[in-house]
């Protein structure tokens, strides 16, 4: 029997005939779903659905399953950024950095794989992602800062895959950082690697057009959430919270993204994640229509631009990943360069450098560490002055780890 009830009667055990409302609305798969936890009547009542319809005949009806702690109908959880204090690092950037190198490469390689299979008609094999993502999660939990500071480094005809393997590697980051457990970062990092999935349908001279998209190339362009949306939900064993992060990622705030048009608390917690880090990465890479923007300008835009991002998350970001990230090549005010090779979480603009190279003499230097957190008489000419392209300089930066 089909039953309309309203979401404060909703129990564990009950089946869902049809959650009211759009299938862009909700998160699931599916209109029609078991409820198995508590988890997802609050993930039901974060979006604020009121009232839905359960069939009695594949699950519980209210009679069966009287509430103990009833939900009261107006009690909508709060969407609240708290993180726990962030798990340390297992090992150094220098010991994590061979791994992490073998695991971006292998990352990068079952993107495409995965790309060819769509291609071929076939479906996604959820198994040989999982078991990368397992392999991204490991690493990042050892050092976060390995596996990122590769993933910075793309050529422009990589860039559709590297920037899935970045976006999955920021994710899983991001978060540990927020403090989810090993499961959830597998989820998110399946969804990070798997967003941009539906570019496989949209034409390759589009993709590597070198100048700026036409109005209606760009809305061709925006049709590959819709193509994810199709390929992830057509294939078996894609967790929800993955299946939403692909599909919200170009969700904003004020309702000015895509596909959908969502606003505020109608984009779920991991959607809003994604749509930070994707326009995040997107930024900060040279591509052939658009400059590369710097770490801190990015970080800034995104901080400005609080109408379109959560500004709670934005935050919590910038601290995950530093306003210099590791790995980044700078200048200090003496003219000296220096790679980043750690945060101080109380002063993120004073990170720790090692310093290489003298950019006046042209010349390498005794290879030196300095923390800008310390008070120092001499700290002035070491305080960074900007950012430098370790190209310009003929300088592979992993040596130096």
């Amino acid at each position: 029997m089909i039953k309309k009830i309203s979401v404060a009667q909703l129990r564990t055990g009950m089946f869902v005939h049809d959650l009211h409302c759009g299938w862009l609305k909700h998160p699931f798969l599916k209109n029609k779903i078991k409820i198995d936890s508590s988890a997802m009547i609050e993930k039901i009542i974060e979006i604020g659905i009121k009232d839905l319809y359960i069939d009695t005949d594949r699950g519980k009806d209210i009679v069966d399953h009287p509430p103990e702690n009833p939900v009261l109908e107006d009690a909508v959880p709060e969407q609240v950024v708290k993180p726990v204090p962030e798990t340390k690092d297992l090992v150094s950037v220098r010991e994590e950095l061979e791994r992490a190198e073998h695991v971006k490469h292998e990352a990068a390689r079952t993107v495409v794989e995965v790309m060819d299979d769509i291609r071929l008609g076939r479906q996604i094999e959820v198994e040989k992602v999982d078991h990368v993502v397992e392999n991204m999660v490991d690493s990042i939990l050892r050092n976060k800062n390995a596996l990122i500071s590769l993933g910075r480094i793309k050529k422009a005809d990589e860039y559709t895959f590297m920037h899935s393997v970045s976006v999955g590697a920021l994710m899983i980051a991001f978060g540990r950082h927020m403090g989810f457990d090993y499961e959830l970062l597998k989820k998110i990092g399946i969804g990070g690697l798997l967003h941009d999935i539906g570019k496989v349908n949209i034409p390759a001279a589009l993709l590597a057009k070198d100048s700026r998209l036409t109005d209606k190339e760009f809305v061709k362009i925006k049709e590959h959430v819709m193509y994810s949306r199709d390929i992830l939900a057509k294939s078996n064993g894609v967790d929800n919270i993955s299946f939403q992060l692909a599909v919200q990622h170009h969700e904003r705030l004020d309702g000015s993204g895509y596909p959908a048009g969502l606003t505020g608390q109608d984009i779920g917690l991991h959607g809003q994640m994604a749509a930070i880090v994707d326009c995040y990465d997107a930024m900060t890479t040279q591509r052939c229509y658009q400059r590369q923007f710097h770490s801190t300008e990015t970080l800034k835009k995104l901080f400005e631009w609080n109408n379109a991002y959560n500004r709670e998350l934005v935050e919590q970001f910038i601290k995950c990943i530093g306003i210099y990230p590791v790995g980044s090549l700078v200048r200090t005010e003496g003219g000296l360069l220096g790679i980043v090779i750690s945060h101080n979480e109380n002063n993120l603009m004073r990170p720790v450098l090692r310093l290489i190279y003298d950019s006046r003499k042209r010349e390498y230097i005794m290879a030196k560490d300095i923390d800008l957190s310390e008070e120092s008489v001499h700290i002035a000419k070491f305080m960074i002055a900007g950012y430098e392209d370790p190209e310009q300089w003929n300088l592979e930066l992993k040596r130096f780890f």
